[in-house]
């Protein structure tokens, strides 16, 4: 039998999460990281559409899973295991994101009011950001793991291999590739 649960059409699993959270309960490492990787994707895409910004939707996508293995005995599991996740995640992300605003808000002194980017460059920055994802989400996901965990998280390589299984040199290698694809992905953004 797979360690993870099968899944129809629309994402959603159908059987095995019960199984598995219990076997996760009991300390079943296996089985506590397949829950987890049933639902990464879903959990980094909610997270970023929640706060836009890659570095606080990880650092969201983390404290909402953390949450939800901490809080692991109280799924119900009559109910299906990834909305119930998902849940947890969009809360952190949320309260992320009102941390945030508190953080950010402030009155602005007079002689600073005017300053700041004008809406074109606003705009152009969130367009950036969008072509950026989908750049990343066309690479192949050890090439992205080792990108972001490198270049975003600032992790060193031989910190990546230990948290992916893998030489440093193989990590090495997985950001170079990245990095090399994601410059031809964005090339047209170029300046003259």
């Amino acid at each position: 039998m797979s360690a993870l649960p099968d899944r129809d059409q629309s994402g959603q699993a159908r059987v095995g999460e019960p199984a598995l959270v219990a076997r996760a309960l009991a300390g079943d490492r296996v089985a506590l990281g397949a829950l987890v990787e049933c639902y990464a994707g879903s959990v980094r895409r909610v997270t970023r559409a929640i706060l836009g910004n890659v570095a606080d939707a990880e650092d969201a996508a983390q404290d909402g899973v953390l949450t939800a293995l901490i809080k692991l005995d109280r799924y119900d599991p009559s109910r299906p295991f990834g909305p119930w996740l998902l849940r947890i995640v969009t809360n952190a992300a949320i309260d992320r994101r009102r941390r945030r605003t508190v953080r950010d808000a402030g009155v602005l002194r007079d002689d600073v009011a005017a300053g700041g980017p004008l809406p074109d460059a606003d705009t152009e920055r969130l367009a950036l950001g969008v072509r950026l994802r989908a750049a990343l989400d066309e690479l192949p996901e050890h090439y992205r793991l080792a990108v972001v965990l490198f270049d975003v998280e600032g992790y060193s390589h031989a910190e990546i291999g230990d948290i992916l299984g893998m030489a440093p040199g193989t990590v090495r290698s997985a950001v170079f590739h990245a990095r090399r694809k994601l410059r031809a992905l964005l090339d047209d953004l170029k300046e003259d």
